[in-house]
């Protein structure tokens, strides 16, 4: 897997619907969450799911994504056949649904391990990015990011987070406020990229834009997505703004020149610029190299 991908936007495709797959691939998404659990109904469609991914993924079109199935839980009973059958080239890694703690995080782990020596993948090929979506999984995300070197991501749903913890949301989305704080916080401990929830109004661009002004403020770095109406907002703010960049340009020029002469500090447009401000600006010259890299893909 490329390091580094843009990770904008997550956007959820259901792997047993041939024609929101083939949409799918006219759409600027950054990652195809091919989904095969909860919008994969009744139970059949599983398998035809399953079959429509390995189908998909051999496509010459499909390699400017990264692919991540969302697998079914481990009560499910699905769990086994989704990565026996999807541990194949093609694939990055996988969607973990419903992680309590990280004891499910080292669970789902050791099973890829398994399948990775016995399909002679190198270890660690497959990647997981944990679904953070009941009030257990809150309290224990940092646990979570920290459980596998796997973890490149941790992604908020707020949907069942609400219904476990029997809560309500509203337009100022204040009910989740703590929880995207918390995840957030435990991410970014453990460098792990926070991937906000799911913005569900789809029709609703103006509510979509001001719930990624809150998440940005909080530090996350991407969104899921149910609709490609909303990738264009999502993607737009998830870049780093023209102005950010040269600003970003301006503090690693400054410091580069303020270290030559042995100073610690610079001065960029009035404002005293040390190494803090150098790593963040270097952050976002990093982020913006692979959105045009991937631009171009």
């Amino acid at each position: 897997m490329k390091d580094n991908f843009p990770m904008r936007s997550l956007m959820f495709v259901p792997a047993h619907n041939l024609k929101f797959m083939e949409s799918a691939m006219k759409t600027k998404a950054d990652v195809l969450l091919l989904d095969l659990e909860d919008s994969v109904q009744p139970k059949v469609n599983k398998q035809i799911a399953r079959d429509n991914v390995i189908k998909f993924i051999i496509r010459e079109d499909v390699k400017r994504f990264h692919i991540f199935p969302r697998v079914n839980d481990r009560e499910s009973g699905e769990l086994l056949k989704d990565i026996m059958q999807l541990t194949v080239k093609g694939i990055d890694g996988f969607m973990y649904p419903k992680a309590k703690t990280g004891k499910d995080i080292y669970f789902f782990d050791k099973l890829l391990e398994t399948i990775e020596y016995e399909k002679e993948f190198p270890v660690g090929t497959f990647k997981i990015i944990p679904l953070i979506e009941t009030a257990s999984s809150v309290l224990h995300a940092e646990e979570i990011c920290a459980a596998s070197k796997r973890v490149i991501a941790v992604a908020f749903g707020n949907e069942d987070y609400l219904a476990d913890i029997q809560g309500t949301n509203d337009e100022s989305a204040s009910t989740i406020f703590t929880a995207r704080s918390l995840i957030a916080i435990a991410a970014r401990s453990q460098n792990v990229i926070p991937i906000d929830t799911v913005h569900t109004k789809v029709h609703d661009l103006e509510d979509l834009e001001r719930n990624i002004k809150v998440a940005k403020k909080l530090g996350f770095e991407g969104m899921l997505v149910l609709h490609p109406k909303e990738l264009d907002l999502v993607n737009k703010y998830y870049s780093p703004a023209e102005k950010e960049v040269l600003e970003a340009e301006k503090m690693v020029e400054a410091f580069k020149e303020s270290e030559k002469n042995g100073i610690g500090v610079a001065m960029v447009d009035g404002k005293f610029v040390g190494p803090p401000l150098v790593k963040k600006a270097i952050k976002i010259l990093n982020k913006h190299k692979n959105i045009l890299e991937k631009s171009k893909s």
